[in-house]
């Protein structure tokens, strides 16, 4: 079976491998939709908790759906809740319980917030989403041999409810199957190969239309090659193959040519507002060549002594930001702490990531 070539959104078919930025509230900070679509970014990751927390479900049938309201002409990927299980939950058991029921969240100065995963799908299917990913038990950091294996037992147990849930909803709504959306199953596991078999196993039981590399090693920004490739080596080639926030230029580039498709993170937007700018070292876009050890650097707009550099951040770059601007004018934006600065920064950051894609599609990935 033929690996997959394209992601299939309400939009028009995506070419893969795509990098969805975080759009964690229906929006990227700094940044208007317009100025998202210009960055010639294809697609964009929501956040199911923390729109189900704030918006709900009534509203969002109201409006019909994200991408309505974000007004994005993008794919869209929403997550199903199950990151949060690990980030806020696992880490400080106060903020909330993990129950095979599901999980209740209890975050100070906002109401208790219970998210099963029957919840997560209902909610995900009228966000109007490109794919809908099964509620998974994020494993807590550094897990036990016991911690891994319940974290697995259970999303293995969560992701047959949300498959129910994901098929009564296309039943009820007579989707057909090239109208529904994407069912992505997660792979947890830590880093035990063993659990990782036996929880792919069980996942490719139960059927999706791809898996999703998850974990917290890759939070703390480390990716295992090694168990990345394994993992890939036991996935079907007409899976759709996702490494869950992944990340870093180099990681999407390597793990891009182990066979990988979909990646998303917020590195590229947070660290804009930061003043953190992504920089080929090339003269030009056609000079960039991602196969070099270093094939990028890191700007820093926030120093005094740039004040008088009269030339673009980057000359492999056809942004608004490096197309119109100086990098003394962005030293000054970022100094006076002028809003403009973040956006500027942001829109940089994005190209330089749509860029990076259209650099790995060109390449042979096997």
């Amino acid at each position: 079976m033929k690996s997959p070539k394209f992601f299939r959104s309400k939009s028009g078919n995506i070419p893969l491998p795509i990098f969805f930025p975080d759009a964690t509230r229906g929006f990227i900070r700094s940044i208007d939709t317009t100025d998202l679509e210009n960055t010639k970014t294809l697609g964009v990751l929501v956040n199911t908790y923390h729109l189900y927390k704030e918006l709900g479900l009534p509203f969002l049938k109201k409006i019909g759906g994200i991408r309505n309201y974000m007004n994005f002409k993008g794919g869209i990927i929403s997550d199903s809740g199950g990151f949060q299980v690990g980030s806020l939950v696992k880490k400080n058991p106060k903020l909330g319980k993990v129950t095979d029921s599901g999980v209740t969240f209890k975050m100070p100065g906002s109401k208790k917030v219970t998210l099963t995963p029957e919840d997560s799908i209902k909610f995900q299917m009228d966000l109007g989403v490109d794919m809908v990913v099964a509620l998974d038990d994020f494993d807590a950091p550094n897990p036990t041999e016991r911690e891994a294996k319940e974290s697995v037992e259970r999303t293995i147990y969560w992701a047959k409810r949300c498959k129910d849930e994901f098929e009564k909803i296309c039943k009820s709504r007579k989707l057909a199957k090239n109208k529904r959306p994407y069912f992505l199953g997660v792979i947890q596991g830590g880093r035990s190969r063993d659990l990782r078999k036996y929880c792919i196993e069980e996942l490719l039981k139960i059927g999706f239309d791809g898996l999703g590399y998850g974990g917290e090693e890759k939070v703390r920004g480390i990716v295992n090659y090694d168990l990345a490739e394994y993992i890939k080596s036991l996935v079907p080639d007409n899976y759709l193959l996702y490494a869950l926030g992944v990340g870093k230029p180099e990681d999407v580039v390597n793990l891009s040519k182990i066979g990988y498709d979909i990646f998303d993170c917020v590195l590229p937007t947070r660290d804009a507002r930061h003043g953190r700018m992504y920089v080929y070292n090339a003269n030009s876009i056609g000079e960039i060549d991602i196969t070099k050890k270093d094939f990028y650097s890191f700007y820093a707009p926030k120093r005094a002594n740039n004040l008088n550099i009269f030339e673009p951040v980057s000359k492999a770059c056809d942004c608004l930001t490096c197309t119109r601007y100086t990098k003394s004018y962005l030293t000054h934006l970022f100094k006076i702490g002028d809003f403009t600065a973040g956006r500027l920064a942001t829109i940089h950051n994005l190209r330089f990531y749509s860029i990076l894609m259209e650099k790995i599609r060109g390449l042979d990935r096997g």
